[in-house]
């Protein structure tokens, strides 16, 4: 499975937000994007004007380090959000929220979506009682998520979501602390999206 192995700071001042890709650290002192927020690089504080065709690449490539998606599998992302009906563009973030590992993420479960990433991968998360170690498993209404049982990974979701107590939960997923398990209520909604998306750029730069 092909993933980002560099430094994930570098994505946020490429990016020019914090897409909290570490979790606490982004809220400390120790963020690289506080002590830096312009573009990595030499020439980092010194860009000149980006064109149409650059603020699109740039929002393709911020939707997809947000999701922790590279360009194979995200092309097949709009491909289908191209070919269902809706507006594109809403119906890709719609996709992607619906990732197994956005869902444990946007629960609570974990503190960075790498680490969302990783319970899945190890197996440690369940979709209506199965076991499924696939992070790109789309889940869908009434499917409920749930943590494997075990004493040690039950204390570190528990540590989680005391840590991710003041992240705002999307009404689309119910969450029961207590059995640690999510249920996918109702189909994402665009307005919950967790960072600021124009998705219609990325429409165009497909639509070329």
């Amino acid at each position: 499975m092909a993933r980002y192995t560099g430094p994930v700071c570098r994505l946020c001042r490429r990016e020019g937000l914090k897409l909290f890709l570490k979790g606490a650290r982004c809220n400390s002192e120790k963020c690289s994007f506080g002590k830096r927020s312009y573009s990595p690089g030499q020439h980092g504080k010194s860009r000149s004007k980006v064109s149409d065709y650059g603020l699109q690449l740039r929002e393709k490539q911020k939707v997809k380090r947000i999701y922790g998606v590279l360009e194979r599998q995200f092309r097949r992302y709009f491909h289908a959000a191209a070919q269902t009906k809706g507006i594109t563009g809403e119906v890709l973030l719609q996709l992607l929220e619906r990732r197994l590992d956005n869902v444990v993420y946007r629960s609570g479960f974990a503190v960075s979506p790498a680490q969302a990433r990783q319970l899945v991968r190890y197996g440690h998360v369940k979709v209506n009682g199965r076991k499924v170690n696939i992070p790109s498993f789309l889940v869908s209404v009434e499917d409920t998520v749930q943590m494997r049982e075990g004493e040690k990974l039950a204390k570190q979701i528990r540590e989680n979501l005391e840590m991710t107590k003041d992240r705002k939960i999307p009404s689309w997923l119910k969450v029961e602390a207590t059995k640690l398990e999510a249920r996918m209520s109702a189909l994402p909604r665009r307005d919950e999206v967790l960072f600021p998306v124009q998705e219609q750029l990325i429409v165009e730069l497909y639509s070329k």
